[in-house]
């Protein structure tokens, strides 16, 4: 195997584990809205991702530099065929970052009512726009010879990748539930575990249908494979909530995005961007990638540093492990 083989498969693993952290995080955002009935509620949830949201935003980060530095015609034609719907994802993490720290800071009800508004709609938006992006990624896009991007912003909202869309929000949704579920006690526990059970059959629908459809038009034997593991978890995942065992379906349901995203990333290898204008045209892992050299410094740098990330990211998940309520949440001033 090739390094820029290996990098593939690398920067595969970064967007695997952005989109299986932040997507609990971001369905989480999107709770605050739908599963919480008042105040203290939504501080229970703020809660269980304050310590970590961060944190995983840290994955998305080294996702996009690896990608710059690995293969760096990638990194410039998906960022400026795809610079308006990046751009809105940006200032969305902008914003609601600055919502986690701000929103205590004053005690006057407005205040804290407008930035859980922009807590809701900064985690529903990329959550949406993530599923689109990669969906017209696997489909293709419209590439010239040079490289460039030269479609328009409304060509990317199809019906393939608007489907993308729906299953990214649904599939982030229903893990934030699940993870709510496995983080809580009391009546918040028992209604996020009703709700994920209701959420997970319209998610399993709409994944089935946005899985096969990449399958029939780009799949192979590997993206079955993937697939069918994909389908599997999240079937398991509801059948672990129903019975009550958070643990078991926050795990399947993370195993279900790890299964979805390898099968998107097999789907369209050895390309990285297809061009939908001609085949010839499409950036690969071969003319899109560093040199041997950058890939050799990368490769000793990232052996070297990922250990020691997923260590310290691990630490903190332990030392705020345990479940909070209501009860735990101080009387507001």
């Amino acid at each position: 195997m090739e390094l820029h083989d290996v990098w593939f498969v690398l920067i595969a693993v970064l967007w695997t584990g952005y989109f299986f952290l932040e997507g609990f995080d971001f369905g989480v955002g999107i709770l605050t809205k739908l599963l919480a009935r008042n105040r203290a509620e939504k501080r229970v949830l703020i809660n269980t991702i304050g310590p970590v949201w961060d944190g995983n935003e840290v994955w998305l980060l080294t996702a996009g530099g690896a990608t710059f530095a690995a293969f760096p015609e990638w990194y410039a034609t998906l960022f400026s065929g795809f610079y308006l719907p990046l751009l809105i994802i940006l200032v969305c993490l902008i914003i609601r970052g600055v919502a986690f720290e701000y929103r205590a800071k004053r005690p006057e009800e407005n205040w804290q009512r407008n930035w859980e508004q922009a807590i809701f709609w900064t985690s529903l938006i990329p959550a949406i726009l993530w599923g689109v992006a990669f969906g017209n990624i696997v489909r293709g896009v419209k590439i010239d010879r040079n490289m460039e991007y030269v479609g328009t912003f409304w060509d990317l909202l199809n019906p393939y990748a608007i489907l993308g869309g729906l299953v990214t929000l649904t599939l982030f949704t229903f893990h934030g539930t699940v993870f709510a579920a496995l983080k809580t006690v009391g009546d918040i526990r028992v209604r996020a575990r009703t709700f994920a059970l209701r959420l997970g059959l319209v998610t399993a629908v709409l994944a089935v249908a946005f899985l096969l459809w990449t399958q029939v038009d780009s799949g192979d034997g590997w993206s079955l494979a993937a697939m069918l593991i994909a389908a599997v978890s999240l079937v398991g995942a509801i059948g672990a909530i129903k019975a009550g065992r958070e643990g078991w379906s926050f795990a399947l349901s993370g195993v279900t995005i790890a299964a979805a995203v390898a099968m998107l990333f097999l789907a369209f290898f050895p390309n990285v961007m297809p061009s939908s204008l001609d085949p010839a045209w499409s950036l690969t892992v071969t003319n899109a990638s560093s040199s041997p050299y950058t890939l050799k410094i990368m490769t000793w740098c990232a052996a070297i540093a990922t250990p020691l990330v997923l260590l310290y990211q691990g630490w903190t998940y332990w030392v705020f492990r345990k479940r909070i309520g209501t009860q735990h949440i101080a009387d507001a001033h």
